[in-house]
């Protein structure tokens, strides 16, 4: 029993005792005021949830608001591959003419390296790390 019940407890216990003391005609009275003070601490119970989930809840929108696939669009992605394969024509050429084979892999793992981490920023489940999943915990205080 937590610290809560007791006092709501001790309430109750105060209730009967008042009772006792002034008898019937005061019954329905001292009732309503017990039953007023646990309306209380429900409504209080219920506002720290609502407040503790509504939190949540912008505290997930303002993440997915800042992720970049709020931003991303198919034309980004589209330019952002044009791009790199144009770049790999000279950077190939480049690589290829000065240090032969070697340069020329060079230049290709770091277009591919640029091109993975564009990927995975914009799925990050691409590459099999993926948000886990949390458990709704509403109900508990």
């Amino acid at each position: 029993m937590d610290e809560r019940d007791a006092d709501l407890k001790k309430e109750l216990n105060a209730t009967l005792q008042a009772r006792r003391e002034l008898g019937d005609e005061y019954e329905s009275a001292l009732v309503d005021s017990f039953l007023e003070k646990v309306d209380q601490r429900i409504d209080g119970a219920v506002e720290r949830r609502v407040r503790r989930q509504l939190a949540e809840q912008q505290m997930t929108v303002a993440r997915d608001s800042r992720s970049p696939k709020a931003t991303d669009t198919w034309g980004e992605r589209f330019g952002f591959g044009i791009v790199s394969l144009v770049l790999a024509v000279p950077l190939s050429a480049i690589g290829g003419g000065v240090a032969h084979l070697p340069g020329l892999l060079v230049a290709w793992l770091g277009i591919v390296g640029v091109n993975v981490v564009q990927a995975a920023r914009i799925n990050p489940g691409l590459f099999g790390r993926r948000r886990p999943q949390r458990q709704d915990d509403a109900w508990e205080d």
